[in-house]
């Protein structure tokens, strides 16, 4: 949960940085930024969820969860870029930003 706050934060900072571009831009970002960070929180729920199970099952839980992720993060991207018309720039600036700054807070622990 704290990775995520600090994601949301940093995206919010981007997004409000790329006012001066354009607001346009700015979208992009934030709709980057906020594709990972659901993403990442969509991940815990289903990978973290389900108490204690064996290997076997945490393991495809633990897949589970990336792999929706992905699926997600990709398909708001592509919604963004191809059918909002969104930037691509400011899109894949967000989803830079929230992916270093989720790598910053898990090791900041």
């Amino acid at each position: 949960m704290r990775a995520t706050a600090w994601q949301a934060g940093a995206t919010a900072l981007l997004a409000l940085a790329f006012i001066a571009f354009s607001v346009p831009q700015a979208l992009g970002a934030l709709l980057g930024g906020l594709a990972v960070t659901a993403g990442g929180w969509l991940s815990s729920r289903v990978s973290l969820g389900g108490g204690v199970a064996p290997a076997a099952g945490a393991l495809a839980r633990l897949l589970a969860g990336a792999m929706l992720k992905w699926v997600l993060v990709f398909g708001v991207l592509a919604l963004g870029i191809g059918l909002g018309g969104l930037p691509p720039l400011g899109v894949l600036a967000g989803v830079l930003v929230a992916l270093v700054v989720q790598v910053l807070a898990l090791a900041s622990r």
